[in-house]
C-alpha cells in the first residue's frame, strides 16, 4: 500500500483542475485518483462538484463519463458549501471558496494544479501540493 509522506491514510480534497485532468486522460491525474480512492479518503466538495459539472459540459470533447465521474464523487464525503470563503488573498476568488471547502473537510492536504492556489500554499493552514508533488511524496 502507497502512503503520503507520513505513512498513514490521509483525508485528500482533490481540486476541479486535477479531476478534470484524471477523469479526461491517462496519466499523473488518473494515477493520483485512483490511489486516493484505493488507498485515502477522498474529501469532495459542493463547489467543485459544480465547478466540474460546469467544465464537463463545456468540453465537448472530452471522452469522458460526463454522469459517472459526479456520481462517483458524490459517493466519497461531500463538504456542503461553506458560509464564507478563505480569508486568504488569492487572485481568483472561487479558490478562496476552494480553499475554505478543502479546510472544512478537515483534509491533510489539497492537491492542485492551479498556481493561484500554490503560490499561498506557504500561508495555508493546510498543506497543498501539485500532483506530482503528492506522488513523490
Amino acid at each position: 500500500m502507497r502512503t503520503w509522506c507520513g505513512g498513514r491514510v490521509v483525508r485528500v480534497f482533490l481540486d476541479t483542475n486535477v479531476l478534470v485532468a484524471a477523469f479526461a486522460t491517462r496519466g499523473l491525474c488518473a494515477d493520483v485518483v485512483r490511489v486516493v480512492l484505493a488507498e485515502h479518503q477522498l474529501i469532495t466538495a459542493e463547489v467543485v462538484l459544480t465547478e466540474l459539472r460546469a467544465v464537463l459540459i463545456l468540453a465537448s470533447s472530452c471522452p469522458c463519463d460526463r454522469r459517472g465521474h459526479p456520481a462517483l464523487l458524490r459517493d466519497q464525503e461531500v463538504v456542503p458549501e461553506t458560509a464564507e470563503p478563505s480569508d486568504l488573498p488569492i487572485r481568483d476568488p472561487d479558490d478562496r471558496w476552494m480553499l475554505a471547502s478543502a479546510m472544512a473537510g478537515r483534509a491533510d492536504v489539497l492537491v492542485t494544479g492551479d498556481r493561484d492556489l500554490l503560490d499561498v500554499a506557504g500561508k495555508a493552514a493546510l498543506p497543498m501540493v501539485d500532483p506530482r508533488g503528492f506522488w513523490d511524496c
